[in-house]
This record gives C-alpha cells, structure tokens and sequence, in this order.
C-alpha cells in the first residue's frame, strides 16, 4: 500500500522538476525568483520526506544522499532572491551537493538502473559546471550548455524517484 507520504514526496518532486525546468525559461526576474522558490520548497519537502522513508527501511546511504541533496537545494533557494548574478555563491554550492547527494542516491541498486544513470549524469555536468564558475567561467544557472544540460537529467532522475514511489506494491 502506497503511504499519502510518499504521494507528497512524488507531488513534490514533480512540482519541483516541472518548476525548476520552467524557471530556466522565464525571461522576467521576479518571475524566475518566484517558479525557482515554489521548486525549491517543494524539492526540500519531498527530500526531507524521501530521508525519512529510506532511513526507516535501513537503507542509510540513501537517506543520507536525500539529506545531502536537501541541503543543496535549500543552499539554492537561499539564493533565488538575490538574482542570477548574485546567486552563483550559493548556485555553486548548491549544484555540488546535488552533485553528491545523486551520487550518493544511487550508488547502491535501490533504484532501476537507468534512474541512477540519469542520476549520474546530472552529477557530472553539474560537478563539470561547479568546477567551471570555481575556475572563473562566468556561468550563471541559467547558461547553456552547462549547467542547463544538467537540469534535463535531473528532471529524469526525479521521474523515475515518482514512478518508484506511486508504482504499485505487488
């Protein structure tokens, strides 16, 4: 029996992944601020909600990379007011422990391979973009093609976490 839950997890990863993907397109500020401030709250949430479930079923390392990734996308919606510019501080934080919590997520075969494929990918561009701003690329989180050809990967990464958490227990 699905628990209501994990449905708000998967509501939460699909607010977030349908949001965050919007934000990258929007061409106002203050709207942009506003669609990647809904998708952070609703990743922290189903993060938080995905640490607790895999804590419970004694599956650590996965809890941990949930908790891991929660504290990246808080270090990113802390940055969302501040614009494009002045959030690459918080950006490059926040897309190195997205980078480390999918790592962490899949490094176990919890989840169907192709989602930690996805997974995978993701942390690389999005380690490739970190390193990039570090070393003085003038990279915002909106440009292309890195970081933007992460987000894609990531956003197929969460589809798979959804279908895992509404498929039906047989």
């Amino acid at each position: 029996m699905r628990s209501t839950l994990d449905t708000v997890a998967a509501i939460g990863l699909a607010i977030g992944g349908a949001f965050g993907l919007a934000g990258t397109f929007v061409a106002s500020d203050a709207l942009r601020e506003t669609v990647w401030t809904i998708d952070g709250v609703a990743i922290v949430v189903a993060a938080a909600l995905l640490v607790m479930k895999y804590q419970r079923l004694g599956n650590d390392l996965v809890a941990a990379g949930f908790l891991t990734f929660l504290a990246g996308e808080s270090l990113l919606l802390a940055g969302n007011a501040a614009g494009l510019q002045a959030s690459v501080p918080s950006y490059v934080g926040g897309i190195a422990l997205w980078a480390a919590g999918l790592t962490m997520v899949s490094a176990q075969s919890t989840f169907a391979f192709w989602m930690r494929l996805t997974a995978f990918v993701s942390a690389a561009l999005f380690v490739v973009s970190a390193l990039m701003i570090l070393w003085g690329a003038p990279l915002l989180p909106t440009s292309a093609p890195l970081p933007a050809a992460g987000y894609p990967f990531l956003v197929l990464t969460f589809i798979g976490w959804i279908w895992t958490l509404l498929k039906s227990e047989r």
